[in-house]
């Protein structure tokens, strides 16, 4: 049986689409029961900061994380502690 070009490069397309897929659950977010690990250039990504900030942010203990052989992690409980120590409540409906 033989297959044309355009069949051929559609079903490798196909293919590359469900890597990428399975690959992008798997990269910036492992799962460990209820408290999923995300790497530093995803966190980054998430808050919208800088490197730099990142850093800033780890140095003076603004965020905890984990580092393991020079890379970063953050727990999603790391980050909700940062959101509620750092959150600011409305005094309109209070």
């Amino acid at each position: 049986m033989r297959y044309d070009e355009d069949y051929l490069n559609d079903q490798f397309e196909k293919l590359l689409a469900k890597i990428d897929s399975h690959y992008a659950r798997f990269t910036n977010q492992i799962e460990f029961a209820d408290d999923p690990i995300i790497e530093n250039s995803r966190f980054i990504e998430l808050m919208g900061i800088s490197t730099k900030t990142a850093q800033t942010w780890r140095d003076q203990g603004v965020v905890s994380y984990t580092k393991i052989q020079g890379k970063i992690f953050y727990r999603k409980s790391d980050i909700l502690e940062l959101f509620n120590k750092y959150h600011v409540k409305s005094s309109k409906f209070e």
